[in-house]
């Protein structure tokens, strides 16, 4: 979505085609919003996997990396899908090369999701120069910048976070 893709429309602009300070803001935080949905589908088309593939191949990174053995059960809470649901995720991710099913360590009767050894240099290769083109940006930040952006941020995932999640 580029600047003048609203214009006219009287959502972002005022009557004389200007955005208020505010507005300006909230513009270009649609505008990051749409580049990094963008970027976020090309990356999995890339990949050939949905975004829940992609989420649970990540997830599994991280707890692979923390020392955590992650089952099927554990899966479907994170992510907020059915067990019959993560089944079929699970082997679609076992027939691509990127996931193997192991039996757990201390329990013979269940099994936990590992990533494949190549999966984590995939993923990282993959997302790796999106996430440092993204750090270059933030590393150019100072201190006080950093804290003003941190703070904005999280006041705004409150705002979304807020009545209407509630109800």
């Amino acid at each position: 979505m580029n600047s003048d893709s609203a214009a006219g429309s009287g959502y972002w602009y005022g009557p004389e085609g200007r955005l208020d300070p505010a507005s300006a803001v909230l513009h270009a935080l649609r505008n990051y919003r749409a580049a990094e949905v963008a970027t976020r589908k090309a990356t999995r088309d890339s990949m050939g996997m949905g975004e829940t593939d992609l989420l649970a191949l990540r997830y599994l990174l991280r707890a692979q990396s923390a020392g955590d053995q992650v089952g099927p059960k554990d899966l479907s809470r994170r992510l907020g899908i059915t067990t019959a649901s993560t089944t079929s995720l699970i082997d679609r991710l076992v027939g691509s090369g990127h996931v193997r099913r192991e039996p757990h360590p201390t329990d013979r009767r269940s099994l936990v999701i590992v990533p494949t050894a190549g999966t984590d240099a995939e993923v990282r290769a993959t997302l790796g120069d999106m996430h440092r083109r993204m750090l270059a940006v933030a590393e150019e930040l100072s201190a006080e910048d950093s804290r003003v952006v941190v703070g904005f941020l999280q006041r705004m995932t409150e705002a979304l976070d807020g009545p209407a999640r509630r109800h």
